[in-house]
């Protein structure tokens, strides 16, 4: 399968993480997705039902972000990479969660995990 729809960047707050503060404060979580499904019947058709709306699942992968606290961001992002999955046209995805402020005590840019799930 080649054909992709990639949503990078999505950012929402949440309160994961296995610190109290974490929890209690919250930190931006920022999530990358690409879906791997074929794109052949929406590019025909030219009609969005025809394939997974972006903008819809960007309101999903917030809700699962901004939602039940977890303690790892490796359970984060199988909670959105199921999400992703749940459409079955979804052949497999591939989940990033970025945790830019994750509570290490050395300069850094980034942590983050990366999932890929498929059928």
């Amino acid at each position: 399968m080649t054909d992709r729809i990639v949503l990078t960047g999505l950012t929402a707050r949440g309160n994961h993480g296995v610190y109290d503060f974490e929890r209690a404060e919250g930190q931006d979580f920022v999530v990358d997705a690409m879906l791997e499904l074929d794109l052949a019947p929406a590019a025909t058709s030219d009609d969005v039902v025809d394939t997974v709306h972006y903008g819809e699942l960007a309101d999903r992968l917030v809700a699962v972000v901004t939602g039940e606290p977890v303690n790892l961001i490796e359970t984060l992002a199988a909670r959105l990479v199921a999400e992703c999955l749940a459409d079955e046209r979804v052949r497999a995805a591939t989940v990033t969660v970025h945790k830019p402020q994750a509570p290490i005590p050395h300069a850094f840019r980034d942590v983050a995990v990366t999932v890929r799930r498929e059928r």
